[in-house]
């Protein structure tokens, strides 16, 4: 999909696992969408879909990494197949598209990786443990990418979404089988989540202007949050490891060796 300049008109690859969503929309713009179908852990789709969007467009200017879905359990109570299913499809799918276009980029010296994190890749919640651990694994390599491919011309933008009003917290959300011992804390939040679906504060219509917007600037800011809920929480974050850095100074600089 080209870079956003002024009016220019983008053409966009909407890779998908179940196309059919997307058909009225596709009908909506001929020629300018098209669907294909994609399951980021399968590496051999991972490659076709790249293979195919660049011999349609010749080249891919932004790619956009946004697969994800919601997982609510304590630590405890996640198995490890749903830790780990959290990673294929939030981590190492993203990971793989990546990989996968960078030498297309590299080669013409430009073109913009968006990774798709969360609030969540930035501060964890109770019961979001996989969740939050894979959108922060997310933000990790994309903050190290960012700086490695600088030089080349590529750029790097960390999205960190907070609630916005999709399907996030109704049916697709996940839940690990409940221990009662964790009633008062993962409880809380599973309650929360389901009393939050289809009353979320943030506008997606809006959130997808706003990441146009930071991809026109010269000088693209690696993280982008998106809602006032997500700028509240890291700005919350940010301010307790501030705290826990100024209470532990004299620890912290008491390992030096004499």
């Amino acid at each position: 999909m080209p870079e956003p300049r002024g009016e220019v008109r983008a053409s966009v690859v909407a890779a998908v696992r179940r196309p059919a969503t997307l058909g009225v929309l596709a009908g909506q713009y001929p020629g300018q969408l098209s669907v294909v179908r994609l399951d980021v852990t399968d590496a051999e789709q991972c490659r076709q879909t790249v293979g195919t969007a660049l011999e349609d467009g010749g080249r891919v200017d932004v790619l956009v990494n946004n697969a994800g879905y919601g997982l609510v359990g304590a630590v405890e109570e996640t198995t490890e197949e749903e830790l780990r299913d959290a990673f294929e499809v939030m981590f190492y799918g993203a990971m793989r598209l990546t990989r996968l276009i960078l030498p297309h980029m590299r080669a013409r010296r430009s073109g913009t990786i968006v990774q798709v994190s969360s609030m969540g890749g930035m501060l964890a919640f109770p019961g979001n443990s996989a969740y939050c651990a894979a959108k922060g694994a997310l933000e990790q390599a994309g903050e190290a990418l960012a700086t490695e491919v600088a030089p080349l011309g590529i750029r790097v933008l960390i999205l960190e979404p907070g609630a916005f009003r999709t399907e996030f917290a109704g049916p697709a959300l996940l839940a690990s089988t409940a221990i009662d011992d964790y009633a008062g804390t993962v409880g809380v939040t599973r309650a929360a989540l389901a009393a939050m679906h289809g009353a979320q504060p943030g506008d997606p219509d809006k959130a997808a202007h706003a990441l146009l917007a930071a991809l026109d600037q010269p000088d693209l800011p690696l993280r982008l949050p998106l809602g006032e809920d997500a700028v509240s929480a890291i700005r919350a974050k940010l301010a307790a490891v501030a705290h826990d850095l100024d209470r532990t100074t004299a620890l912290s600089h008491g390992t030096a060796l004499s």
